[in-house]
């Protein structure tokens, strides 16, 4: 999972090198933090968040196929996980 949304983030940004995926386990699921360029936030979560809702339904869908939960969240520079919903 972590592959395929380091290859479709990669795909999106202007700045590939910085995209950074980290597993981080909490409440028994896997949580998939990206950190990447400020500037380059806004192309991930994409008008309204439908870029990162997409990103999201992929994951869902491909974690389902193998019997556990995943979930991703972009990380801003202070740590603190960013949400859009």
């Amino acid at each position: 999972m972590q592959g395929l949304i380091e290859y479709i983030v990669k795909g999106l940004v202007r700045h590939p090198e910085q995209v950074v995926v980290t597993p981080v386990e909490r409440h028994g699921a896997t949580v998939y933090e990206m950190r990447l360029e400020s500037s380059d936030v806004g192309r991930v979560v994409g008008r309204s968040g439908k870029t990162i809702n997409a990103l999201r339904s992929l994951l869902a869908a491909g974690s389902a196929r193998k019997g556990i939960r995943c979930s991703v969240e972009i990380v801003e520079e202070g740590g603190r996980p960013r949400t859009e919903r």
